[in-house]
C-alpha cells in the first residue's frame, strides 16, 4: 500500500527541494562533498526567507499548514511552475476534519443526455478517482471497444488509471503512453490533495503501487501538471494509428471530468473517426440494445 505520508506537504516539499540543484538555484558550489542530490534543508530555508527549524517542522510533518506568504516563498525557491504552486497551497490548507467520501460517484442525467447529442465526436465522462461514469458509444469503441458498453453502469466501474497500467489492450492503444500515464498519476496526485478522506482513492492508489512497479515509481515522483488540451497519438485496433485532440472540460460541481476527442473535419484522422463509427455500428446491427441503452 501506498504510505499516507507519501501525499503530505512534507513529502512534496522533499521531493522538489531534492529535485532542484544547487546551481539552478543559484548557489555557489562548496568545497564538502554534498551527500544529497538536491538543495540541503538550510539552503532551501535561507532562499525562501524562513528559519531552518520552521522548515524543518514542515518537511517532518510536525507543521502540516503555512502561510500564503511562506507557500509563495517557498514556491519561488523551489522555481514551482504555476501547476505545482496551486497544489502546493492546497497541501498547506488546514482542514477540517471531514467524513469519508462516498465510495461511488453519481452522473447527471443531463450530463448523460449531453454525451448523446455529440455521436460524432468520442466523448468520455470520470470522477475524480477516474472511474468512468459514462461513455457515448464512440467514445467506448475509441478507448476500451473490448469493455461492455455498460460497464460503467455495473457494480465496479472501468478505471482510466487502473486500465492504462494494468489492461494490456488499453495500454496498447496509446503511442504516447508514457506521457499519458505521467498525466494520470498527476491527476490522481491532485485528486488525493482535494479527497484526503476519500478512502476509493486511497483504495486504488495502494492496489495500483502494488499492482504495477510503474506506477509505484511514477508515484514516488510526485509528478503535478495541469492542462486540459493533449495532442493523443493512438494506435486503434480497428482504424490503425490516428491523432487526436483530447479537450478536457471539468465540472467543477461534481468534481468530474468530460473527455472529448476530436479531429479537423477532411483529414485523414477524421475519416478514421468515422470509420470507426460505421464499424461499431455494424458490429451493433446483429443484435438488439441493451435495455440500458433503450432506457436512455
Amino acid at each position: 500500500m501506498i504510505n499516507k505520508g507519501a501525499n503530505d506537504l512534507g513529502g512534496f516539499l522533499r521531493s522538489r527541494r531534492e529535485r532542484l540543484t544547487p546551481d539552478a538555484a543559484g548557489i555557489e558550489p562548496g568545497v564538502t562533498r554534498r551527500r544529497v542530490p538536491g538543495l540541503r534543508r538550510e539552503e532551501l530555508a535561507e532562499l525562501a526567507g524562513v528559519s531552518v527549524g520552521y522548515y524543518t517542522r514542515l518537511e517532518q510533518g510536525v507543521s502540516t499548514s503555512a502561510s500564503d506568504a511562506v507557500i509563495d516563498a517557498l514556491a519561488a525557491a523551489l522555481r514551482l511552475d504555476p501547476a505545482e504552486h496551486e497544489h502546493l497551497r492546497i497541501l498547506a490548507t488546514p482542514r477540517r476534519p471531514t467524513r469519508p467520501r462516498a465510495r461511488r460517484s453519481k452522473l447527471r442525467p443531463s450530463v448523460r443526455d449531453l454525451l448523446a447529442a455529440i455521436p460524432g465526436s468520442p466523448a468520455i465522462v470520470i470522477d475524480h478517482r477516474a472511474d468512468v461514469l459514462a461513455w457515448n458509444r464512440l467514445g467506448h469503441a475509441l478507448l476500451a471497444g473490448h469493455v461492455d458498453f455498460d460497464a460503467p453502469d455495473s457494480r465496479v466501474r472501468p478505471n482510466i488509471a487502473r486500465m492504462l497500467f494494468l489492461d494490456p489492450h488499453h495500454r496498447a492503444l496509446y503511442r504516447d503512453w508514457h506521457a499519458k500515464a505521467q498525466v494520470t498519476v498527476a491527476a490522481l496526485h491532485q485528486a488525493v490533495a482535494r479527497h484526503p478522506a476519500d478512502p476509493g482513492l486511497e483504495h486504488l492508489v495502494g492496489r495500483l503501487a502494488v499492482d504495477s512497479p510503474e506506477f509505484a515509481r511514477m508515484w514516488a515522483r510526485r509528478p503535478v501538471r495541469t492542462c486540459s488540451s493533449y495532442l493523443r497519438e493512438l494506435a486503434h485496433p480497428v482504424v490503425g494509428r490516428v491523432t487526436l485532440v483530447n479537450e478536457t472540460v471539468t465540472l467543477p460541481d461534481d468534481d468530474q471530468q468530460i473527455g472529448l476527442f476530436y479531429a479537423r473535419p477532411g483529414t485523414t484522422d477524421a475519416d478514421a473517426l468515422i470509420l470507426l463509427a460505421q464499424s461499431f455500428e455494424r458490429r451493433l446491427a446483429p443484435g438488439t440494445p441493451s435495455r440500458k441503452e433503450e432506457a436512455r
